[in-house]
């Protein structure tokens, strides 16, 4: 897509997705035969309805009907939100992926080689990470900025427990831990 298209699209879109407190993180049309596929994808901090796409998408196809943005060639329009799998590169990205596990691909500057840990915190200049400890150590803290970070996703937890999702405490004894294991097994077995 032309950066003119493109720019065009987000001055015609962009103004409908803030009416509703949401951000336009991307605009995409491809080809698909002998169609195009306009791609619209929008975000927010507390996520996208289905519903939200959908009254998005019936605006948009108006004001597309409307404008001449796409031409007269046919196209089909889809309205989106970010796949799980996208690059976390904008500071509300990594905001709205607080408390999930991400891998981060590091600058030679900052050493290289790559971190794999849990968000706690954003601020302007960074994000704070609780790597895993490794054969029984306890978590590490560490902080990098984002000019640090020369990509990063958010990693797909299978095997994350209930309970580690919204935070909740860890065992405190050994008494503890063996009800929480039972308990474990249990959800398990249901």
């Amino acid at each position: 897509m032309s950066t003119t298209q493109s720019e065009r699209l987000r001055g015609l879109l962009e103004p409908l997705v803030s009416k509703r407190g949401l951000d336009l993180e991307e605009i995409a049309v491809t080809p698909a035969g002998k169609r195009r596929v306009l791609r619209v994808v929008v975000d927010a901090d507390d996520g996208v309805q289905l519903d939200t796409c959908a009254e998005l998408s019936r605006a948009f196809s108006e004001l597309l009907d409307e404008s001449d943005a796409m031409g007269g060639a046919p196209y089909v329009l889809e309205v989106t939100s970010p796949g799980a799998d996208r690059p976390l590169t904008e500071q509300r990205h990594y905001r709205r992926a607080t408390g999930r596990l991400v891998k981060a691909q590091l600058t030679p500057e900052a050493g290289g080689g790559e971190v794999i840990a849990r968000i706690v915190g954003v601020n302007e200049e960074g994000v704070d990470l609780q790597v895993p400890g490794v054969k029984g150590r306890k978590p590490t803290s560490r902080r990098l900025a984002f000019e640090e970070i020369a990509k990063a996703r958010v990693e797909i937890e299978f095997n994350r427990k209930a309970a580690d999702a919204v935070g909740a405490a860890r065992p405190t004894s050994a008494a503890d831990g063996a009800e929480a294991a039972e308990d474990d097994e249990k959800e398990e077995e249901a």
